[in-house]
């Protein structure tokens, strides 16, 4: 049963294991960086880290499309900024206009936005088929 969902659901869950994993190197850079530099020069160069790995994870050990690194990694970061685009719009939105309580708010931000830059990275971003 559970290794059927594996089987099926394989680049999601790995998808956003990659994601988790990167993420946590971007918050350990961050806070060491913190130590002796401000805030925002600390995230300024911790951010590119979590990008950068989750894209090199991604790339090789879950959509495994290795061709086109420049436009696959441009494409990439350009799917992360919209997600946080994304991610920012629905905060305010259901804060502002539902009052949704904001650690609910991001919960459910983090996991549409999570599955909107999924869809957009396997079918875009690493999209074999050519054109």
């Amino acid at each position: 049963m559970i290794k059927n969902i594996f089987i099926r659901y394989r680049e999601l869950i790995l998808y956003g294991l990659i994601g988790a994993s990167c993420a946590l190197l971007d918050f350990c850079i961050y806070s060491i960086l913190c130590t002796v530099l401000s805030f925002l020069i600390a995230k300024l160069n911790s951010t590119p880290c979590g990008i950068f790995c989750s894209f090199f994870l991604n790339r090789n050990f879950n959509f495994k499309v290795v061709d086109k690194s420049f436009r696959r990694f441009f494409m990439f970061y350009l799917v992360g900024l919209l997600g946080l685009v994304v991610s920012e719009g629905l905060l305010f939105v259901m804060i502002n206009y539902f009052c949704t309580e904001k650690l609910l708010a991001k919960l459910i931000t983090v996991g549409i936005v999570a599955i909107i830059q999924f869809l957009l990275n396997k079918f875009v971003t690493f999209n074999t088929s050519e054109k």
